[in-house]
């Protein structure tokens, strides 16, 4: 028989720590608050670096599982840096005199935007008013006037000489809106149309060549009276624009005044002088004109011809005057149009329209020259934005684009705004399957994100995490005003989360989880009337939040207490053992017991796994049991052939099945089968063995446990039961208080080990055997029973082949 195997004492069944005097405080109450990240030096000095470097590329990516805190430290961290940093410009849209469908981006420094625009529309107020006053004045009749006497004057002299010529030539002078005539005169009288038609025609040619003849002679006074004409309109024009400019100049030379340090502000006044003057008449149009001319004019398909003051207006893009240091910007809705901007339409007399002031901006406007912080899972779904964002980044421009247009699918003109220089620091939050999906099949995405903040999900539990973890459940209930935790309160949380990352000398950085504890603990104990948060009220928040999602598992459980489900627990069986796996339901896991039964018969075919042989057995369940052929092979059949067939089945499994953490379980049957020693099945096993029958290390191992420790105590706990585990796995065991309990008084047992022959040992109760000097195991041993059997097999194969 073996000797006593060694097994796991309950102080080594849960968190680990020497807690000392960094927690010396009665409640967390007394603690000073905590609000930066903790346990992420990696992601932190990524953060720091990738911020403080200003060349194309370097934006960041937040790489991490979810509740680690990615957005809210990157939030946190960008603003506090944001605060010491200038403040961007602002960015308007104007009006382009030259090329309406291209309006003009201008910048101007933060609060001088909004000046602008005020600006604008206090001059467009005055000159709507003052224009009208002014041409309305006195003085511009007198000066209008004065130019019209002057015209007649001298239109008049020209005319008295163009007549007494006329008269020599027996012609009359006729003058009209249209021009001048001659009109023949024949015995003393002129001659009308009508009469001029009744002559006959030797005297019509004849008044013809005379009244030719007098044109010629005549043509220096008539081109004389058109250049006066021509004049006089000049002058009236010159006239009318020195009142206009009289009226509107000094506003003009005001704001030039203002706006003299800005090029552009100064271009565009300049086109506004310009426009005004040629548009003096909309201005002098009184209210009623103007309301009666556009009743006859044809429906306007641009809100440009709706008054040249339209045109005057300042379209604010951007306002800086209130932002204080560099903006920051989170957004969890990035569509295309939210990112880049829009340009709006409205529908007037049944068409489309738009100008420049429905220019709108968009996330990347808003974060210029600052921050903006994204969640990738949102801009890659969202369509469009993903390759917005990257075009935004190569080019360094924001060009707002109408999306239906650029893609070819609506024929509507529209604006092209002028695109807008940018600056700004993009950070991407999302996870890191996210991220390396993204590495491998975007080329551009590691040109545009040369900076990966990758947050851990897990850190040391050390004396300075430790504290700082104290110090987050302080500022925790501090901020949301829930009740104060006192020490065993504290403690059973750390405890919590050592067991969320399966590690006693780790500490979960999923925060999210954690506070989800800390409000349902502090929700309990306020339902007590306790005023602190205890150890008992966050063993009941989670003792509650696991029945809340463990439907299913007492459901299995009581198909496995009934015996529907069919597993032994207390008897010794040959070539069968309870093997165990973890079911994962997303937000609620659970571990189970599965029964696992060997066949082994003379044969060639090895092992078959009947999973495999129906296609219910993943790729990494298929490795485990070729592995086990790989041991099988080097241990046994040295000196002779196999002539081996074992059959390896998880028995009422119908779901199919993967990994290879039953595979050390599944070599135990076989190892039975053909030794034909029974396995204690009151011990359950879980481990991946090598080809060299090394026991390798698995995931879930608490859930494990506690799944068949929950199915033995229901049937009774007899001090035989227990569970197999790799030795790696120890430090992974952060188990319930009720199994660390049962441990403590003999009646659940684990035994960590690493190697096949330790498991059988444990399973049989008989020596594993080792190789004497001859190369032989010895007698009654394990080994010895196997290796027997099996050159029993190969003797019987070849005799069978002879005959």
């Amino acid at each position: 028989m073996s000797t006593k195997p060694y097994e796991l004492k309950y102080e080594q069944l849960t968190s680990q720590y020497n807690w000392g005097k960094q927690l010396d405080f009665k409640t967390t109450e007394e603690m000073v608050s905590y609000d930066g990240i903790i346990g992420q030096e990696r992601a932190v000095r990524a953060m720091e670096f990738g911020v403080k470097i200003n060349v194309r590329g370097y934006n960041i990516y937040l790489s991490g599982p979810t509740g680690t805190g990615k957005t809210s430290y990157a939030e946190k961290y960008v603003k506090k840096l944001a605060q010491s940093e200038p403040v961007p410009d602002d960015w308007c849209y104007l009006y382009n005199f030259n090329n309406p469908t291209y309006p003009i981006a201008i910048n101007l420094p933060a609060g001088m935007g909004k000046e602008l625009k005020k600006d604008m529309e206090e001059f467009v107020s005055i000159i709507k008013n003052e224009i009208p006053k002014a041409f309305n004045s006195e003085d511009y009749e007198k000066g209008k006037a004065s130019i019209i006497k002057d015209f007649k004057d001298k239109r008049a002299e020209l005319l008295k000489k163009l007549n007494e010529q006329a008269e020599k030539k027996e012609f009359k002078v006729k003058t009209t809106s249209t021009g001048i005539y001659f009109l023949p005169i024949i015995n003393g009288k002129a001659l009308t149309e009508e009469e001029y038609e009744n002559l006959d025609e030797k005297d019509k040619i004849a008044v013809r060549e005379k009244s030719e003849k007098l044109q010629l002679e005549t043509l220096e006074i008539i081109r004389a009276i058109k250049a006066i004409e021509k004049e006089a309109e000049q002058k009236i024009s010159l006239w009318e624009h020195k009142i206009a400019l009289f009226a509107v100049g000094i506003h003009i030379n005001d704001l030039r005044e203002k706006y003299k340090a800005h090029q552009k502000v100064l271009e565009y006044l300049n086109q506004v002088k310009e426009d005004i003057l040629e548009n003096l008449d909309e201005f002098i149009e009184d209210a009623s004109d103007r309301e009666q001319s556009q009743l006859l004019i044809i429906p306007s398909t641009s809100k440009e011809d709706t008054g040249p003051q339209e045109k005057y207006k300042v379209n604010l893009l951007v306002d800086n005057s209130n932002t204080q240091g560099a903006p920051v910007v989170v957004d969890f809705n990035p569509t295309y149009y939210n990112l880049v901007g829009r340009i709006e339409y409205e529908s007037e007399r049944g068409s489309v329209i738009t100008d420049y002031t429905m220019i709108k901006p968009g996330l990347l406007h808003q974060a210029n020259g600052g921050y903006l912080i994204l969640q990738a899972d949102d801009v890659l779904r969202n369509i469009h934005s993903w390759e917005a964002l990257k075009r935004v980044l190569r080019t360094k421009k924001i060009t707002i684009e109408n999306m239906q247009e650029h893609l070819g699918l609506v024929a509507v003109s529209t604006l092209r705004p002028e695109p807008i220089p940018i600056d700004i620091k993009v950070l991407l939050v999302g996870s890191s399957e996210l991220y390396h999906l993204l590495l491998h099949y975007d080329e551009d995405f590691k040109k545009l994100f040369k900076i990966k903040a990758d947050f851990d999900e897990e850190m040391d539990k050390n004396d300075a995490n430790v504290m700082k973890f104290a110090r987050f459940i302080s500022s925790f209930c501090k901020r949301e005003g829930v009740l104060h935790f006192d020490k065993s309160g504290v403690l059973k949380v750390m405890d919590y989360s050592s067991r969320l990352v399966e590690d006693q000398h780790k500490l979960t950085t999923r925060f999210n989880d954690i506070v989800e504890i800390l409000a349902e603990a502090s929700a309990w104990a306020r339902i007590e009337g306790s005023r602190y948060v205890n150890a008992n009220h966050v063993k009941k928040a989670i003792i509650e939040k696991e029945y809340r999602s463990n439907k299913y598992d007492k459901k299995l459980l009581a198909l496995l207490e009934e015996g529907t489900i069919m597993i032994d627990t207390t008897q010794s069986v040959i070539g069968q053992i309870n093997g165990l796996s973890v079911l994962d339901l997303g937000d609620y896991s659970f571990g189970k017991p599965s029964k696992i039964t060997a066949n082994t018969y003379i044969g060639k075919s090895g092992i078959v796994n009947i999973e495999r042989e129906i296609e219910m057995s993943g790729t990494s369940h298929s490795k485990g049991i070729l592995i086990l052929a790989g041991y099988i092979g080097q241990k046994y059949a040295q000196e002779m052939p196999l002539a081996l067939t074992a059959s390896l089945c998880f028995e009422q499994m119908y779901s199919g099945i993967d990994g290879d953490s039953a595979s050390s379980a599944e070599l135990y049957a076989i190892l039975s089968s053909l030794s034909e020693l029974p396995i204690n099945q009151g011990i359950a096993v879980t481990g991946s063995v090598n080809q060299k029958g090394e026991i390798q290390p698995i995931g879930g191992v608490n859930q494990k446990i506690e799944g068949f420790f929950e199915l033995c105590k229901r049937r009774k706990l007899t001090g035989r039961q227990g569970v197999i585990i790799p030795y790696q796995n120890v430090k992974n065991l952060v188990l319930k208080d009720e199994v660390v309990e049962a441990v403590k008084e003999g009646l659940f047992h684990i035994y960590p080990i690493k190697t096949i022959d330790e498991g059988i040992e444990i399973l049989t109760g008989v020596k594993a055997g080792t190789k004497n000097e001859a190369g032989r195991y010895p007698e009654g041993t394990v080994h010895y029973k196997v290796f027997e059997k099996l050159r029993s097999f190969a003797k019987y194969a070849k005799e069978y082949e002879n005959k």
